[in-house]
């Protein structure tokens, strides 16, 4: 049985035309001016118990709404949501006792307190048995090390130290899911792959439930195995990760500064090299996103990187080169063009 369903979810906002300068703030206070905004809009899915689930779109696309709406802090405009057999915004509190959430960087310790005070208040807070709160900091002190930081106060803790204590108060009281918020934000690639490997740990020592909102693929990757991609407040894929690695893991972006650069004329010639080497059916394509830089996007089974760079520099006045992988919004861009078909 699943143990979060969403049937027609749709949450509409009803949001102010304003007008600029003093006189427009005066006329708002009496305006009846409103658009509706659909951040989110008729979406169903389940997930079911033990499942990490990549929730995934671009800036703007719903998902923190949605999680809001998990969560219980909103209601729905439409649809029906279960959350572990409750109505999340109707049964608030009993939700909670079964739930962890870690919005962001909104850190849930107290500042001014050493970590350990924080973590003994959430055990009061969450009611926890006394041998549940010894066992679970035992493993959080074996999977994380922790003990070192317990006597610090938590402002004066680095970023990386704070996630990993934030991700703890999310899991002390032993809940049946966590909504994880970009929990890698901004951290170095070590404590990265410490706060992956935790996660991955908890969830297969408890089973636990986890929803993952984050723009970094790297996390997605090494955590879930089913990831939904929203965008505009609709769902555009909600299936096996595999799926989308096979068909966006072959392509690479290849970022070349060129000089001199002359706006679309450069982009043309960038692109019609290509064109005069591989043809016009390949699956490439050619944009520039800042001055001088310009982005090749392409698939390597096509046209292999090592062969693309050497033949690029070879007839192009190029300064510079970078390697990255596909951006989430290339991914989604080309689900839009119909490339999961």
């Amino acid at each position: 049985m699943a143990i979060i369903g969403v049937k027609n979810l749709s949450k509409h906002f009803k949001v102010l035309n304003r007008h600029e300068g003093l006189l427009g703030a005066a006329r708002d206070l009496f305006s009846t001016d409103y658009r509706l905004v659909k951040a989110v809009d008729d979406i169903s899915f389940q997930i079911e118990p033990g499942e990490i689930v990549g929730y995934i779109g671009p800036n703007g696309a719903g998902k923190s709404t949605t999680i809001k709406m998990m969560t219980g802090i909103l209601k729905p405009t439409e649809g029906k949501i279960e959350v572990n057999g409750n109505v999340p915004f109707k049964n608030r509190q009993k939700n909670a006792q079964n739930m962890g959430v870690i919005f962001g960087q909104r850190t849930q310790l107290w500042w001014d307190l050493p970590v350990i005070e924080s973590f003994k208040l959430l055990k009061e807070i969450y009611r926890v048995d006394q041998e549940t709160y010894d066992h679970q900091m035992g493993m959080f002190n074996e999977l994380a090390d922790l003990k070192a930081l317990y006597p610090q106060t938590v402002r004066s803790l680095s970023l990386g130290q704070r996630m990993l204590c934030d991700i703890t108060a999310s899991f002390l009281h032993n809940p049946k899911i966590v909504f994880l918020d970009e929990p890698t934000i901004g951290l170095d690639i070590s404590i990265k792959a410490r706060i992956r490997e935790l996660i991955k740990e908890l969830n297969r020592t408890h089973n636990t439930t986890i929803i993952l909102t984050t723009h970094d693929i790297g996390d997605v990757e090494a955590l879930c195995s089913r990831i939904i991609i929203i965008d505009q407040g609709h769902i555009l894929y909600d299936g096996d990760i595999k799926r989308v690695n096979q068909l966006f893991g072959a392509y690479r972006t290849l970022r070349v500064q060129v000089r001199p650069y002359k706006g679309e004329q450069t982009i043309d010639q960038v692109r019609q090299t290509l064109v005069e080497r591989y043809g016009e059916d390949r699956d490439f394509t050619v944009r520039s996103r800042e001055m001088g830089w310009i982005n090749i996007t392409f698939r390597q089974d096509e046209m292999p990187l090592l062969e693309v760079l050497n033949y690029a520099m070879s007839r192009l006045p190029i300064r510079d080169v970078q390697i990255v992988e596909l951006a989430l919004e290339g991914v989604i861009r080309r689900i839009y063009e119909g490339a999961l078909q």
